[in-house]
């Protein structure tokens, strides 16, 4: 199946680059491009992408408010935001996370890495740049914004312990491999549980279910040294 890809990003030139780069793989297109935050909305709800390539800083309406708004949509809940930035703050990755979106990379990736981050994102697995570390993350999701709310741990309670189990240790940033080498299973079944934690607590992607875990208290962040 084909991964439909929307292109935001202020610069012409480097939305023709990523174009190009993108439809010359087979299992992914371009349907669309947008030049700033408002626009990247419009389009998305046109175009219903798989996943939006959004940068942070554009004219108008930037890349974060734009995820917000594409994030909090029903209509779109299975389109997923990669935000790419030359910016890569720890404010804006917290930002962006919040946001609701599924991961966040540096412009000055290899061209192999974004094709890769553009298909683990569609899968609807969270990425992070390896600037966007895991004691960054803990830092920042731990506390929410001044205007926002922490998530209630009752609504931890529709999961089994195993479930519980396996989202604390996505929320460390174990991969499933890790976490089925940890319980001696399949990787797939680890997988599993993740989806079906997802499920019960409306969580788009596995970041988002990152955020549930550290803002219900599941995972408490680690102390700043």
């Amino acid at each position: 199946m084909t991964i439909r890809v929307l292109l935001a990003d202020d610069q012409a030139l480097l939305r023709q680059t990523f174009r190009i780069l993108i439809d010359s793989c087979a299992d992914l297109e371009v349907v669309a491009e947008a030049a700033d935050g408002r626009e990247a909305v419009e389009q998305t709800r046109a175009h219903h992408p798989d996943v939006v390539v959004m940068d942070i800083r554009m004219p108008g309406t930037d890349g974060l408010t734009s995820t917000a708004e594409i994030c909090a949509d029903p209509d779109l809940s299975a389109t997923r935001v990669l935000i790419l930035t030359t910016f890569e703050i720890d404010e804006y990755v917290a930002r962006a996370l919040r946001a609701g979106a599924s991961g966040f990379l540096g412009k000055d990736i290899a061209a192999d890495d974004l094709l890769a981050a553009i298909r683990t994102v569609a899968s609807g697995d969270a990425l992070l740049s390896p600037a966007a570390t895991r004691a960054l993350i803990t830092r920042f999701l731990a506390a929410p914004e001044p205007d926002g709310h922490l998530v209630p741990p009752e609504r931890l309670a529709a999961l089994t312990d195993r479930e519980r189990e396996v989202m604390a240790l996505a929320a460390q940033g174990f991969s499933n491999d890790e976490i089925a080498e940890k319980f001696v299973v399949s990787p797939l079944t680890v997988r599993t549980h993740v989806h079906r934690a997802m499920a019960k607590l409306h969580a788009r992607d596995r970041a988002q279910l990152v955020v549930i875990a550290y803002q219900s208290g599941l995972v408490q962040p680690a102390p700043e040294r």
